[in-house]
């Protein structure tokens, strides 16, 4: 049976420049880093950044992206530290919580979120999406 996320890969074309994103600008933790990739932490949870040739070039037009948790009471000086590294926005918060979405040097959608799936659903409760099943 699955017990929950292990980790996810990300692949870049820069390792140098990717580390230093992830560990400088987001404040993920170094665990590994070699030749051609890195683990960082995030949290209990872990990101495996891999160099790839064949890595995107700029986003995707789909909405698939990874979130970050922050701390509602840190979520205004790191939303702004982000913002002070001329990183790219690629969309408004529109949902429960506060949310900044931007980009990385490879295009990947990333967001930090100041909430959790127990206050999402709770908002879902408050304005139901069309179709709407919760299961409880």
């Amino acid at each position: 049976m699955i017990t929950g996320i292990n980790h996810v890969t990300l692949a870049v074309s820069d390792l140098e420049r990717s580390f230093s994103f992830y560990t400088a600008v987001i404040g993920l933790r170094p665990a590994a880093k070699w030749a051609r990739g890195a683990y960082l932490l995030a949290g209990e949870g872990w990101i495996c950044l891999s160099l790839d040739a064949e890595t995107r070039h700029g986003p995707q037009p789909e909405y698939t992206h990874l979130a970050f948790s922050v701390d509602r009471a840190a979520f205004d000086d790191c939303a702004e530290a982000i913002r002070s590294c001329n990183v790219v926005l690629w969309k408004e918060n529109r949902s429960e919580g506060d949310s900044l979405y931007f980009l990385d040097p490879d295009g990947h959608k990333l967001e930090i979120h100041a909430g959790d799936l127990r206050s999402r659903l709770a908002a879902l409760r408050q304005q139901p999406y069309e179709g709407l099943e919760l299961y409880d």
